[in-house]
């Protein structure tokens, strides 16, 4: 009978061949969990379903191997900034320097209301979105600067790398995006899509005030500037875009680029709400660039602006980015740009007289109607002359009120000889019009006001609430502010004082109806100025106040009554001598009053 023995050498081999397939099924295991990521990250790049095509391979060595986005930190004094490495945009900038009318943090982007999405073409006709890729970031320093750097591999080893520089004590930051063999992956005959999509925040009081200065303004052709406006819905296109900005009131965020982009692309959607289920946007923006390859690849210089609306700010950049600070057009603009905002900005900066804004913008009416008052001089003047002579007009109005004709004739011989014109009167109020529409356009968005009170206004940019209604009044809103009211009683007083005392002559056949013009303009400041900016009623208030004084000074020491009267008395003894415009107008009176005649006849 054989003996049993065990053979240690098959049971070696055994163990061996178990090891080997446990490291082989273990291996395969890890292979597999690795290869997951690189599914997820393909679909996202290319956006569909299709199969990866021959030729162009997908690779992960620039996705973060585990799918997930990271955010990326960087605060300096001014802004706190944070980066997504999905879509390599900013997904926050809060502003360390100020805050909302309720004291919460200002953001110019939170919460991933911002998206920026590079779109171009593949060779096979697929598209790629940069929005859905995963970058790879690098952090690193340049001098005091701040760098990040985000690169993709979208396939082919062609790179695509979005680079944004930091500088402290800086509301600018550089960006740039450019590509690295690109052309093997994408079909350069088609041009790029660079979307910008954001919303802007409520950051005051009233949300449809604040909403009447957001807009998106862009410069476009070498230096022209266009906006989108304050409708439901607005477009705008333009050629050879510089810069962009989405301007939300008091804060702007905006894009520049050295190399103009070749068209683009701009829209507004107002979602500002007075109700309570939407509260916390005034509007949409979205804007689309055409983008052109260079050589086959991408490569644009750009800047990111994320700060305040401060032209002082933004004329320091020598980029025209102070035209996003709506000073109004034409003479307005002007007069706002070189007089009223130098002038303001000398009584309430720190850095001259650093008076504040409240003091600051009844010095500023001073000074304005000092600077006019060569202008208006003459003009309150006749004013004043027009009341003293109403007895001896009122005379002629009597004995000539059959006499239409001849009643003009008289009241222009006594007003000449008395040097009271109104003619004269009318020029000089003409002449400041442009002042008043230029502070109409100033005090709203100077930011200088923004939160800073004067006795019971808490924010001169915004209203003066005394009083809250239990409900709501289209047009005029929900509650009541004073300095409107008390502009408009000082608007009504100026009126009676000039209007007032032509009354009767106004109410003739053909002339306008005065008495309800002296009721309609205090009714317009009381009811639209109610949800406007408190600096901007302060000002008519002070302004009209002014003009008041003036008025009485004039009328009761400048001017004497008897040498008036008597230099009416001394005319009528001299012989007429009448300049070529009085000739003309005579003339014409004659001609009329001839032909009137006739026509009596022929009845």
């Amino acid at each position: 009978m054989e003996e049993n023995k065990t053979d240690w050498k098959q049971i070696l081999g055994m163990s061996l061949i178990f090891a080997i397939l446990m490291y082989m099924f273990f291996m395969n295991k890890e292979e597999v969990q690795e290869q997951e990521p690189n599914t997820t990250t393909e679909q996202s790049i290319s956006n569909n379903d299709q199969p990866v095509p021959d030729g162009l391979t997908v690779v992960n060595d620039s996705i973060n191997p585990s799918n997930s986005a990271e955010t990326l930190s960087y605060q300096t004094e001014l802004v706190d900034y944070k980066f997504s490495t999905k879509g390599a945009y900013l997904t926050q900038a809060e502003l360390l320097k100020f805050k909302t009318y309720d004291s919460l943090p200002v953001y110019l982007v939170n919460d991933g209301d911002m998206r920026l999405n590079l779109t171009f073409m593949t060779k096979d006709g697929r598209k790629l979105n940069t929005a859905d890729m995963l970058f790879t970031p690098q952090q690193s320093m340049n001098g005091e600067n701040k760098v990040f750097n985000f690169v993709a591999t979208p396939g082919n080893n062609a790179k695509i790398e979005f680079r944004y520089e930091i500088k402290p004590d800086n509301y600018m930051v550089d960006f740039t995006i450019r590509s690295t063999g690109l052309n093997s992956v994408a079909n350069t005959s088609d041009a790029v899509s660079l979307k910008w999509d954001m919303q802007g925040y409520r950051r005051s009081k009233s949300i449809q005030n604040e909403n009447r200065y957001t807009e998106i303004k862009f410069e476009y052709d070498g230096g022209s500037d266009d906006y989108t406006g304050q409708g439901e819905t607005a477009e705008e296109e333009g050629n050879a875009i510089t810069w962009a900005a989405y301007k939300q009131h008091f804060f702007s965020s905006i894009l520049v680029t050295d190399t103009p982009f070749t068209s683009g692309v701009l829209r507004t959607k107002n979602i500002a709400s007075i109700d309570d289920t939407q509260n916390k946007f005034t509007k949409e923006f979205s804007s689309e660039f055409q983008l052109d390859y260079s050589g086959g690849e991408l490569m644009y210089n750009m800047d990111w602006y994320f700060g305040p609306t401060d032209y002082d700010i933004l004329e320091n950049y020598d980029a025209n980015l102070e035209e996003v600070v709506d000073l109004g057009w034409g003479i307005f603009g002007v007069i706002n740009k070189y007089v009223i905002r130098p002038l303001f900005t000398f009584i309430t900066s720190p850095k001259y007289l650093g008076i504040p804004v409240g003091i600051g913008i009844i010095l500023l009416t001073f000074g304005v109607r000092l600077l006019l008052s060569p202008v208006l001089y003459k003009s309150y003047l006749t004013q004043a002359k027009m009341k003293i002579l109403r007895p001896e007009i009122e005379k002629v109005t009597a004995k000539y009120k059959d006499d239409a004709l001849k009643k003009q004739q008289e009241t222009m011989r006594i007003q000449r000889e008395a040097g009271a014109s109104p003619l004269s009167g009318c020029l000089p109020a003409l002449l400041q019009m442009p002042v008043f529409f230029a502070l109409f356009k100033f005090f709203p968005t100077a930011i200088e006001l923004r939160q800073k009170s004067f006795l019971w206004a808490d924010d001169l940019s915004s209203y003066d609430e005394i009083f809250k209604l239990p409900f709501h009044i289209p047009v005029y809103g929900d509650h009541v502010s004073l300095f409107p009211i008390l502009a408009s009683v000082a608007i009504f007083f100026y009126m009676q004082m000039t209007t007032g005392q032509n009354m009767a002559q106004a109410q003739q056949p053909g002339m306008p109806n005065m008495k309800f013009i002296m009721y309609l303009s205090p009714l317009f400041m009381l009811v639209f100025f109610n949800n406007y900016a408190a600096g901007l009623s302060l000002y008519y208030f002070v302004s009209n106040l002014i003009t008041i004084g003036l008025m009485l000074v004039i009328k009761n020491v400048i001017i004497d009554k008897d040498k008036v009267l008597a230099k009416i008395e001394k005319a009528k003894a001299k012989p007429k001598k009448k300049g070529r415009f009085a000739k003309r107008m005579e003339q014409m009176m004659e001609q009329a009053q001839a032909q009137q005649e006739l026509q009596k006849k022929k009845k």
